[in-house]
């Protein structure tokens, strides 16, 4: 374990690289969390040879209560819907909302992505190791989510990294991935922020200057 805080989440990313590349994965590629997992990210995939993608997730919410998830959905070659059950059933919530919400939220994601990454589709996760990166995790709902939606692509391996995380979520992660890396899971831990010197919100031309300046490098290197 490492302990916090980290500097920033680019140097908690280099850090991350590092104990990922003691492991042995086979045909990875990186997938980071928007916006905060960008940067961590960034130097991930670069000292693994890996390339990198965006897995956006957009919360659907129940009816009055838009801070409980009923369902996520997940970008990808072909995005994903993951419900929340317990969720959908307490709000008598139908098939027929979800999708009508959904609708809305890929076209926001659509939006983002050709922010983002213009003119590149996402990358298949079949037959990989999907590394799934965020800057930290709480309670890990949206991480869930995209765990869920990569299951159904058929990765070789999924395998979660983060700079720090709640450690009943880590333990509870265990069991749903073939590994979680994780840096410092205390006990106690509030906030994802606490852990971080430097934790500024991140805006869209920070996302896109990291991932223009990745690209650039790989470019560079071939």
């Amino acid at each position: 374990m490492i302990e916090a805080p980290f500097p920033n989440r680019r140097r908690a990313g280099e850090l991350l690289a590092r104990a990922l590349a003691k492991r042995n994965f086979e045909h990875p590629v990186v997938y980071a969390l928007p916006r905060g997992g960008v940067p961590v990210a960034a130097p991930i995939a670069t000292l693994l040879g890996a390339p990198l993608d965006v897995l956006l997730v957009r919360k659907i919410g129940a009816p009055g209560h838009e801070e409980l998830a009923a369902a996520s959905v997940v970008d990808g070659e072909t995005p994903d819907i993951v419900l929340n059950e317990d969720i959908v059933r307490a709000f008598g919530m139908t098939r027929v909302d979800i999708d009508a919400a959904a609708k809305l939220h890929l076209k926001e994601i659509e939006r983002r992505r050709a922010l983002y990454l213009p003119g590149q589709a996402p990358i298949s996760a079949e037959g990989r190791t999907a590394i799934v990166v965020d800057d930290g995790i709480a309670t890990g709902a949206s991480v869930r989510a995209a765990i869920t939606a990569l299951k159904r692509r058929h990765p070789r391996r999924i395998v979660v990294a983060v700079p720090v995380a709640a450690a009943d979520t880590v333990r509870a992660l265990r069991r749903e991935v073939d590994d979680v890396v994780c840096l410092a899971a205390p006990e106690r831990f509030g906030a994802v922020g606490y852990f971080y010197d430097d934790f500024h919100q991140l805006d869209d031309r920070e996302v896109i200057e990291t991932l223009t300046n990745f690209a650039e490098n790989q470019s560079a290197r071939a």
